[in-house]
C-alpha cells in the first residue's frame, strides 16, 4: 500500500520550465503520484512533446507558453491556470537559463540582466502570483501550499566565470528562506532544490567537452551525471502532505559532489 501522505490525487502543480530537463522530471513524477499538472515554457514544440508524455499518467494536464521574465505574461498566465484548474497547490519555480561563459571582467550589463531576469526575477513574479492565491485560500479556511525553487550548487560553491548564474541561484535560496518564514502562518512551505551536474540541454555543451568531463566526473562519488528522473521523489515529497513541517531548507541532489 502506498504511503497515504504521498498521494497527490486532486492536487494541482504549476511547473515553470516544465517542458524538459529537471522540470519535466518534476512534472512526470507528481503526475504519476496523481497530481494535475500545468507546465509553462517558451518553446511551443517542447511544450507539445512534454504534454504528450504527461497525458500518459491520466491526470489533467496543460501547457502554456509563458516567459516568466515578463511580469504581465506571468500574471496573466497564472490567472489562466486558475481558470482551467481552479487552484494551485504547489508552485515549482524551475524556469532558468545558463550564463554565457567568460570572465567576470567581460560580463555585460545585458548578460547580467538576461540571466537574473529569468532565474530570479521570473521566480519572483511566479511565486508572488502563487502566494497571493495561497494566502487568499488560507484566509478562506483552506491553509496550505507548496513553493519549490530550483536553485543550483553554483549558489553555494565558487562558480568562476558564471557569477551572473551563481548570483541568480543564490538569490533563489535567500528568497525561499524568506518566504518560508513569512508565510508559514498560512500553512505554506517553501524549499529549494540544488541540482549538481545533471544531463539536460543546458549542460550538453559542458558534457561534450572532454577536459571538463575528465576533471568533474572523478569528483562525483556515484560516478555518473544526474538525470531528470533523479528529481521525481523530492518533487513528490515536497508537494505532498508528508512535508507539512519541512520548510526553509535547501536539498542538494548531486550524487555526493558537494561533500567530496
Amino acid at each position: 500500500m502506498t504511503y497515504k501522505p504521498f498521494d497527490l490525487t486532486g492536487k494541482v502543480a504549476l511547473i515553470t520550465g516544465g517542458n524538459g530537463g529537471i522540470g519535466l522530471g518534476f512534472a512526470e513524477a507528481v503526475a504519476a503520484a496523481g497530481a494535475n499538472v500545468c507546465i509553462w515554457g517558451t518553446n511551443k514544440e517542447k511544450n507539445a512533446a512534454a504534454l504528450e508524455k504527461l497525458k500518459a499518467y491520466g491526470t489533467q494536464v496543460s501547457a502554456f507558453l509563458c516567459n516568466v521574465a515578463d511580469e504581465k505574461q506571468a500574471e496573466s498566465s497564472f490567472r489562466e491556470v486558475l481558470k482551467e484548474f481552479g487552484r494551485v497547490d504547489a508552485c515549482f519555480a524551475n524556469a532558468g537559463v545558463s550564463g554565457k561563459a567568460g570572465s567576470f571582467l567581460e560580463i555585460s550589463a545585458e548578460e547580467w540582466h538576461r540571466v537574473l531576469g529569468v532565474n530570479l526575477t521570473g521566480a519572483f513574479y511566479t511565486f508572488r502570483a502563487a502566494v497571493r492565491h495561497m494566502v487568499e485560500r488560507a484566509k478562506n479556511n483552506e491553509p496550505g501550499g507548496r513553493l519549490i525553487g530550483t536553485a543550483s550548487l553554483a549558489a553555494i560553491s565558487g562558480a568562476a566565470r558564471n557569477e551572473q548564474y551563481a548570483a541568480s541561484k543564490g538569490g533563489m535560496i535567500s528568497m525561499i528562506k524568506a518566504l518560508a518564514v513569512e508565510f508559514a502562518r498560512y500553512g505554506i512551505t517553501a524549499n529549494a532544490i540544488l541540482p549538481g551536474w545533471i544531463e539536460t540541454s543546458m549542460t550538453e555543451g559542458a558534457f561534450g567537452w572532454k577536459k571538463f568531463v575528465d576533471a568533474v566526473m572523478p569528483r562525483i562519488p556515484v560516478r555518473r551525471w544526474g538525470r531528470p528522473d533523479d528529481f521525481g521523489a523530492i518533487a513528490v515529497y515536497l508537494m505532498s502532505d508528508a512535508s507539512t513541517y519541512h520548510t526553509g531548507q535547501s536539498f542538494c541532489i548531486d550524487g555526493g559532489y558537494l561533500v567530496f
